[in-house]
């Protein structure tokens, strides 16, 4: 078993050990809820004060031009490229993950006029499932959505399939996928191939480029710590740029849009697909939120991700046994940045530990969740945790009556 002494070792050989100090944690709790919300960086305050005391406070209008505003989707895209493996003028940042999604869906439908399938996980996530199902009924043909059992792929892809989407890191399970290979199958079926990164960006190394991917997206106040409500960013690889169409255009994505044209024209590249106005405070809590990237690379992010994992999964299994089911796969290649734990009771457990300072979260209907984030999150951190997990656990604390009604956020 792992000692407290021996993970205060790992932290003191850490090369991701000084990040830490780049993150606003308040004292007494150990954050392992970083796979739903980011902690506060302080590159992101330095952005937000710069915006809101110079940029809006002094220059007013004029900074939409002086200060780079009308630009800064795309040059955010820019700097958020490298972590996906996307080139410069590939990427785009703003509005939400679903209405990004929901852009490229469309657009790719109409790419393939000819089939009328879209494939996509029955337990992808929930807003998912649901836009995929709203853009089809939106296009304009009997459009059928198959919700499949992904391990079932290659049974379902022929000439009828137009698109496939998929989230490449499960939201619950932690479960990665190959995305490579996925694409080539897809691909090699004559579809289009669309990722939703939503889990994977910041924690896992992706390279879209390597991988042929056509289209992604994914959001921006995870694992890149852009603040609750970020912004999003969608990949659109550049062959399909001037093809793919943007069905839900505005007037920023027009060729000129300060001509106040009456009918559209679309811009050049990936500015075809901004709609409106960005939320430019909002962008700027990203933009310093990804300097702490700049600082490492994701090949180190990566290695130290994996043996967080490892030693919470160890130490559990040491600590309580099989008072839990580890659902997130144990094969490095198939794991995100998170595990999860499955448990009749737990959202009380979560709960009862959240009471005692360490942040999980709960995923209906038994999953307790944990997130690594190795910016910021020490060797010592998860040993602590454990502890805490374990006198949860052997105190019943998880049963009190307390937790029998469910907050409104889990």
């Amino acid at each position: 078993m792992r000692t407290r002494d021996e993970c205060l070792d790992l932290d003191a050989r850490d090369p991701l050990a000084l990040l830490r100090r780049e993150f606003v944690l308040p004292g007494g709790q150990i954050y392992l809820d970083g796979n739903s919300l980011g902690p506060v960086s302080v590159g992101a305050q330095r952005r937000i004060r710069e915006v809101v005391d110079q940029e809006w406070g002094d220059g007013l209008v004029r900074s939409w031009n002086a200060a780079g505003w009308a630009d800064a989707p795309f040059a955010l895209g820019d700097r958020l490229a490298p972590l996906i493996g996307a080139h410069d003028g590939e990427v785009l940042v703003a509005d939400t993950l679903t209405f990004l999604l929901a852009k490229i869906i469309g657009g790719a439908l109409e790419l393939r006029e000819n089939r009328h399938v879209v494939i996509t996980d029955a337990v992808n996530f929930h807003s998912d499932l649901y836009i995929v199902a709203g853009m089809a009924k939106l296009a304009g043909r009997d459009i059928v959505v198959k919700t499949i059992d992904r391990d079932t792929l290659h049974e379902h892809l022929d000439e009828d399939v137009a698109l496939v989407m998929l989230t490449q890191v499960d939201f619950r399970t932690g479960e990665m996928l190959d995305m490579a290979k996925i694409t080539a199958a897809v691909h090699a079926a004559g579809a289009l191939m669309l990722w939703d990164f939503a889990h994977s960006t910041g924690a896992v190394p992706l390279d879209v480029t390597a991988a042929d991917v056509d289209f992604a997206a994914g959001c921006g106040y995870k694992y890149l710590n852009g603040g609750p409500g970020a912004p999003a960013f969608a990949y659109v690889a550049s062959r399909w740029q001037g093809v793919l169409r943007n069905p839900l255009p505005g007037w920023l994505g027009h060729a000129r849009p300060f001509a106040f044209e009456s009918t559209y024209e679309s811009a050049p590249g990936m500015r075809a697909y901004l709609t409106s106005s960005p939320s430019v405070i909002a962008l700027a809590a990203l933009d310093g939120a990804l300097e702490v990237f700049e600082r490492t690379t994701m090949t180190e992010i990566r290695e130290k991700s994996l043996a967080l994992t490892d030693l919470f999964i160890e130490l559990v299994h040491d600590e309580l046994g099989d008072a839990f089911e580890v659902v997130t796969p144990r094969e490095h290649g198939r794991r995100g940045s998170q595990v999860a734990l499955r448990h009749e009771h737990g959202y009380g457990i979560i709960q009862a530990l959240i009471e005692r300072g360490v942040i999980g979260d709960f995923r209906a209907p038994d999953i307790c969740r944990f997130g690594f984030a190795p910016l910021y999150l020490r060797y010592v951190d998860v040993y602590d945790a454990v502890q805490v997990l374990a006198e949860v656990v052997r105190s019943s604390a998880h049963l009190d009556e307390r937790f029998a009604v469910r907050l409104a956020v889990t």
